[in-house]
């Protein structure tokens, strides 16, 4: 055997150094750990996970449910479970697939739902959705056609921030160039590589480019920080994609990327501090009110300047935030309905991909990026939210008044606490969306308990398709709930019911084997 030379000794010795400090998934994701006798070079592993991710994408659809409620009788946690789908998703699809990565995005919140619910139900959300990651990867055979593989990180230019140099990648439309940029900064701490991530999400407005951005970060808190880059690239990669798009089609990109620097530059909120207004002055109900109306009633410019010059006011970013999450909650509320039937989606739905679902969804994800980036991407993350939220105006057709109409709410006489959460029940099971959210409504008015309500929704929520939102929505109005002021926070409630009657009579595809095979009456 051929000796190695001196510079091939020391670049081993360098590499192993590195394989060191990021871990041995990270080297392996990123192209630097040495491949082993019989190993495909070009194949994505994840370590100590690998078994059950596999598991996750080969075991017969049929024998799935069998195969996890034997994992879980065995000692196998849920987290475990939730970790390995998303590794094998992330692995299959690579931010692809238009049902893959709405499973990846449902994978948190099924989990989030188990702790809500009783011991012999915790299972239930959690089995529905990896059923469905399942069922996407063999019916698209992308377990053998796997999207990521190993990527070699490119060399970037010393000194150059990170964020510009992903945007200018991604922009070029060149996964290649994309990916590998992405690589190298992933080379360094896992937030830095979030926030440069940010510069790309906010170049265009989609839901599923900022709420698959929100998810894979959300996820690092089960699957763990070795795997970020892996979670993370899916964002490049949808990001590459959609630049391909626009240019195929011809379309120009969105005004966001003019509007976002000019009013960072013209508010100079990159050289002040945050804002520090407290929430409890006695006027910021009345001021976040108006600036929600303001964001919901105007042009997406309008909205993107009312959201900078409130944060250049020195309101914290948590106010600007909460006046764009009920903006977006607005849009379900005053939502007409679907006018065109739909596969699963009906004349008068508002479940699925409605745009008062995709709004608060966004909305959501983009307040979450806010709390948890550096300074840049807090401001501009409710500068492009609060755009986005008025995009939503703009293509739709709503109601000028918000349901329930007043008509609507004297038909409800009942004042008895239990008596009104069962006849919501009655009107989800009636698909009845007014009566319901009408009926929620006046249960909020009574000062009672919300924990009921979250009772009957979550069922819902939780034996449902919700044509793919029903997990991530029902989790979206928890945490805007409990984010909310008193003043308005029912309002998530009461929407939330509407589109649980909407999406009512479709249970996702699973469900019902694993009610049998847990032995729960469905």
């Amino acid at each position: 055997m051929k000796s190695n030379t001196r510079r091939e000794f020391l670049a081993d010795i360098g590499r192993g150094m590195l394989i060191g400090s990021v871990g041995s998934s990270l080297a392996f994701d990123l192209g630097l750990a040495p491949a082993f006798a019989g190993e495909d070079t070009n194949k994505l592993t994840f370590g100590d996970m690998e078994p059950l991710v596999s598991a996750m994408q080969e075991t017969p659809l049929d024998k799935l449910q069998t195969m996890l409620i034997k994992k879980l009788n065995a000692g196998t946690d849920l987290q475990t479970l939730i970790s390995a789908a998303a590794l094998a998703n992330t692995r299959s699809f690579g931010g692809q697939d238009y049902i893959g990565f709405h499973t990846f995005m449902a994978l948190a919140p099924a989990y989030q739902m188990t702790r809500e619910l009783p011991s012999e139900h915790k299972a239930l959300p959690v089995l529905k959705v990896l059923y469905r990651n399942t069922a996407q990867i063999q019916d698209t055979d992308s377990q053998h056609n796997e999207v990521l593989h190993p990527v070699k990180p490119l060399t970037l230019p010393k000194g150059s921030p990170g964020g510009p140099l992903l945007q200018a990648a991604t922009r070029s439309a060149d996964y290649d160039k994309a990916e590998g940029t992405f690589a190298a900064l992933a080379q360094g701490p896992v937030d830095q590589a979030f926030n440069d991530l940010q510069y790309a999400i906010q170049d265009e407005l989609n839901v599923h480019r900022v709420v698959l951005s929100w998810r894979a970060w959300a996820m690092l808190d089960m699957v763990g920080q070795a795997h970020a880059h892996s979670l993370l690239r899916q964002s490049v990669r949808f990001c590459v994609k959609s630049e391909q798009g626009l240019n195929n089609s011809k379309r120009p990109p969105s005004k966001i990327r003019t509007v976002l620097p000019m009013l960072l530059d013209q508010y100079s909120l990159l050289s002040k501090p945050l804002g520090t207004r407290k929430v409890d002055d006695p006027w910021i109900d009345t001021i976040i009110e108006t600036l929600a109306q303001t964001i919901y009633r105007s042009t997406p410019e309008q909205a993107a300047d009312a959201a900078a010059a409130a944060l250049a006011e020195g309101f914290q970013p948590e106010a600007v935030g909460e006046a764009i999450s009920l903006a977006s909650n607005a849009l379900v509320l005053h939502d007409q309905g679907r006018t065109k039937a739909r596969p699963d989606k009906p004349i008068g739905s508002v479940h699925g991909d409605s745009i008062g679902v995709h709004a608060s969804d966004s909305a959501n994800a983009w307040r979450n990026i806010a709390r948890v980036s550096n300074k840049r991407n807090t401001i501009a993350s409710l500068i492009v939210g609060a755009y986005h939220t008025a995009v939503g105006r703009y293509n739709s057709k709503l109601n000028e008044l918000p349901y329930p109409l007043d008509e609507q709410l004297e038909s409800i006489t009942s004042r008895d606490p239990k008596k009104l959460i069962q006849e919501a029940d009655a009107a989800i099971r009636n698909k009845d969306q007014f009566r319901a959210a009408a009926i929620i409504h006046q249960y909020g008015k009574l000062g009672q308990s919300a924990r009921p309500v979250f009772d009957l929704l979550i069922k819902y929520a939780t034996s449902e398709d919700g044509a793919l939102h029903a997990e991530k929505y029902y989790c979206t109005v928890k945490e805007e709930f409990n984010t909310t002021r008193e003043a308005f926070r029912w309002r998530q409630l009461v929407a939330l019911a509407r589109v649980t009657a909407s999406e009512y009579g479709k249970p996702s595809p699973g469900y019902a084997e694993a009610c049998g095979l847990l032995k729960i009456n469905s």
